[in-house]
């Protein structure tokens, strides 16, 4: 058998697992593939799926016009090429949340994972891979600020070199993640400023930053520039796009769109119903 016919027979018969699995709301065995304005480069994060294989949810993000899978593993990144997707953004092993880059004694070890899977992400597709700033567990935000630009300056030629950027995310410290460091935009735009690189950007998350400081269209205008990806949840909760919560997605969207960005906006909500519907019904909002 051929690779193209193994691989149409894959996601065949995949998909018609996927479509067993949703209801009849999210998309019907009858519907045809949804074909999006494509303005909005949309993508999904796997955690928020636990009970949903890799596969499953490539292909039915690919039947309802997603462009990508977000934050999957480096042994991950080339599951989504099955489905005609990318890994948009992937792990790589670069610290976690409260052991990053403001500490200079963890900087051997992101230079290492960066090292490694930086070529693998290339080699994959994958544009983006994540890092973290750390907790303050008793650091001041200017120490923290000058150590991360250390950092950062030690990695950015690696991602430089092979086309990858490196996002450093931010989180808010008021609700999910107590004591991260890098919990406001201001702060992550002052690190990016002196790290002056195109393959260094934030991970701006909606979500977290509606919670720490709200203003958000002006905000991503303003620094968009130092801004290489987009995560969405619903707030207050976490969960879906709808009018249970404060963002006005659209608006918002719009408000991304009309700076040129064109890189991806990841949903990152944890699904209170169907998780097919609810992706669905966050895919067609965003899609402006």
């Amino acid at each position: 058998m051929s690779t193209i016919s193994r691989r149409r027979l894959i996601q065949g018969t995949v998909a018609g697992t996927v479509l067993a699995y949703t209801s009849k709301t999210a998309l019907s065995q009858n519907d045809a593939p949804i074909q999006r304005k494509g303005r909005i480069h949309q993508s999904v994060c796997k955690w928020c799926y636990p009970k949903v294989s890799l596969d499953d949810l490539c292909a039915y993000s690919a039947r309802i016009g997603l462009k990508a899978i977000d934050l999957l593993k480096p042994e991950e990144y080339e599951i989504p090429r099955r489905y005609g997707l990318i890994c948009s953004m992937g792990y790589a092993g670069a610290g976690d949340i409260p052991n990053g880059l403001n500490r200079i004694e963890n900087h051997a070890m992101i230079e290492a994972a960066f090292r490694k899977n930086i070529p693998l992400a290339a080699k994959a597709g994958v544009p983006n891979v994540i890092t973290f700033s750390g907790n303050r567990n008793g650091m001041s935000d200017e120490e923290g600020a000058r150590n991360s630009v250390i950092g950062l300056n030690r990695v950015k030629k690696i991602a430089e070199d092979h086309g990858v950027t490196i996002c450093v995310e931010l989180l808010n410290s008021k609700v999910n993640h107590k004591d991260y460091m890098c919990d406001h935009s201001a702060w992550g735009v002052e690190v990016m400023q002196q790290v002056n690189s195109k393959n260094v950007k934030l991970l701006y998350d909606i979500y977290h930053m509606q919670i720490m400081e709200g203003d958000l269209i002006r905000t991503i205008q303003q620094n968009i520039q130092w801004m290489g990806h987009f995560h969405t949840g619903g707030v207050p909760g976490r969960h879906e796009l709808d009018n249970t919560q404060e963002v006005q997605w659209d608006g918002v969207m719009r408000g991304i769109l009309a700076t040129g960005f064109n890189g991806y906006v990841a949903h990152e909500f944890i699904p209170t119903g169907d998780p097919f519907t609810s992706l669905r019904q966050a895919a067609d909002l965003c899609d402006v």
